[in-house]
């Protein structure tokens, strides 16, 4: 890369942070073609995104945004992910981790508040937003379908007695 692109890569890369919740540094020794390709392809499913920086490139760009604090983590090999989710590269990072050997979490940053590879772990065991969201939602809804079947319930049991009347009316009716 010459200067021109270094520069260029470092501003796009600082705009990119600046709109994300979560980064995860993560250290990729020795990971085939095949096996990157995957986790790409695993960290788009996501919502995230997977990007293998020059240390040097990623500090200048980390400077000035809120993840400044993940600096001393970029030593020797490394990766950043990064998604609006935080939950979602979370857990694909350590599903990953997980099952291949030559990939580990080193940490990240939620926000100003630096994680080590313990609190990703963390991070990543607690639902996904879309399921918050959806959880949420069934809150909400439960009391409303109860006050509904709260609101039908004497409706429904003054016309079950309506008709108890009328049935006792039409058998007292054919027995005379």
């Amino acid at each position: 890369m010459d200067r021109t692109e270094k520069r260029e890569f470092v501003a796009s890369l600082a705009s990119v942070l600046a709109d994300v919740s979560l980064v995860v540094v993560t250290q990729p020794k020795g990971l085939t073609v095949a096996e990157a390709t995957d986790l790409r392809r695993r960290m788009r499913a996501a919502g995230a995104t997977y990007k293998v920086a020059k240390n040097r490139l990623a500090t200048l760009a980390l400077d000035g945004t809120q993840f400044e604090g993940i600096k001393p983590l970029l030593k020797g090999p490394t990766a950043l992910a990064w998604s609006k989710d935080p939950v979602a590269v979370a857990k694909v990072a350590v599903e990953f981790a997980r099952i291949n050997d030559k990939f580990a979490v080193l940490g990240g940053a939620l926000g100003t508040q630096t994680l080590d590879a313990a609190g990703i772990k963390a991070l990543s065991e607690l639902p996904s937003l879309d399921a918050l969201r959806a959880r949420l939602v069934g809150m909400i809804q439960t009391p409303a379908t109860r006050i509904a079947g709260i609101l039908q319930a004497p409706g429904g049991q003054i016309a079950r007695v309506l008709a108890a009347y009328a049935k006792k009316d039409e058998a007292e009716a054919e027995a005379a």
